[in-house]
């Protein structure tokens, strides 16, 4: 490959991270809105977490229907119209006057969101050679940690000084711009498979939800994404209840871990290609056992002891995700890779809902602060454990294709 193609498939990954950036921004920047929004339309805590949800719950169940299409159709031509999808819910967002309307335009939105994740996740892969598939994974995944980093200052800063509804307006508009670029710049990639029955086409899709090498991905991703979700949602409130940080100073632990986390993804991403996948996934996933200790069984401390804290469990929680999508992402063949995506994004979002309903479960709140937060990280190590045998069992199996 020439220093040109080197330097254009730069650009096409960093384009597919802009995408990312866009929708995960849409996701994260409801969160610091929260009191805005509960106080404008006079809606509980509990109503407003049905607006963080629902973003990921309707991402599921799209991923799933998209699956059925995901290699039907040319995968820029796909993308325009799932972006555009994509634009129209996010300005529905910032037109909505009630909650049930906002509500209704953020199902909308996560749908093409869900979609959109596995769309760039499949062109990722149909564009970068495997070797060169971890340093790319690891630009593409960045964009979460960039979105942390601006999305919360973002939504407060246009929220004070022009109001919520513009922080939606603003995330539109230069989603139309990362839009018309893609539509320039991206190669125009027909999948392999692109016509059939509607009976072929089920028969294809069940074939590829149930595969068994596919089935030990879909179960990696599962535990994978279980392992960070028993735990995040609630990291802000144990900080607030048992560590004894103010509210208004968990801001820096987010900005600070999520600054980080962009300089760590490039050079997880580079280590992942030079060691292998598994081999990184395994290394990661022990290491972070020791920021998930750390933190669940923290105690009071200072402001700048847990920024440094949450530091740790970000790059290396958040990292373990790079070499895990690269392992992944060399399970399915080509003419499958749409459909698997999709599928595999909704499989994520299931993982990362079920282990939000477990960890509120086996959480309790009482006068002295939130307890069993201990019991919650014990079983994300646990998990975490599984998820190095099932990476395994995967790294076999490829090693028995090739050697087949």
């Amino acid at each position: 490959m020439t220093q040109e193609d080197l330097k254009q498939e730069r650009i096409y990954v960093l384009l597919l991270a802009a995408i990312q950036f866009a929708h995960i921004v849409d996701f994260v920047v409801m969160m610091p809105l929260g009191p805005v929004l509960i106080k404008e339309f006079g809606i509980s805590p509990a109503q407003f977490g049905g607006l963080v949800s629902s973003y990921n719950y309707a991402g599921a169940i799209a991923g799933i229907m998209f699956g059925l299409i995901a290699d039907r159709f040319a995968r820029r031509t796909l993308l325009g119209w799932v972006m555009a999808g994509f634009i129209i819910g996010t300005f529905l967002c910032g037109m909505a006057t009630s909650f049930s309307l906002l509500l209704t335009a953020r199902i909308f939105t996560g749908v093409f969101g869900g979609i959109l994740n596995a769309l760039v996740l499949a062109i990722v892969t149909d564009l970068v050679p495997f070797v060169r598939r971890g340093t790319a994974m690891g630009v593409v995944m960045s964009s979460f940690s960039v979105a942390s980093v601006l999305g919360v200052p973002l939504g407060l800063t246009i929220a004070d000084y022009m109001g919520w509804k513009w922080t939606f307006f603003f995330i539109a508009s230069f989603s139309v711009l990362i839009w018309l670029a893609a539509l320039k710049v991206l190669p125009h990639l027909v999948p392999e498979m692109k016509s059939g029955t509607a009976k072929q086409v089920l028969k294809r899709y069940l074939r590829i939800g149930t595969k068994a090498d596919y089935l030990k991905a879909y179960s990696l991703i599962f535990l994978a994404a279980m392992t960070m979700f028993i735990l995040i949602p609630f990291l802000a409130p144990y900080a607030v209840s048992n560590i004894g940080i103010e509210t208004h100073q968990i801001k820096y632990m987010y900005f600070f871990g999520g600054a980080a986390t962009v300089l760590t993804a490039r050079l997880f991403g580079k280590l992942t290609d030079r060691l292998g996948s598994f081999k990184m996934y395994m290394i990661l996933a022990l290491i972070s056992i020791a920021p998930v200790l750390l933190y669940t069984n923290a105690g009071p401390m200072s402001v700048v002891f847990y920024v440094l804290m949450g530091m740790f469990f970000m790059t290396i929680v958040s990292g373990r995700m790079i070499p895990c999508m690269t392992l992944i992402s060399s399970v399915p063949a080509q003419e499958d890779r749409g459909t698997f995506m999709g599928l595999l994004n909704s499989v994520r979002s299931l993982g990362s809902a079920t282990a939000t309903l477990i960890g509120g479960l086996i959480i309790v709140e009482t006068n002295q602060g939130m307890k069993n937060f201990d019991i919650s990280g014990y079983l994300s190590i646990t998990l975490v454990i599984i998820t190095i045998i099932v990476a395994r069992f995967i790294e076999s199996s490829k090693k028995s294709a090739v050697i087949s």
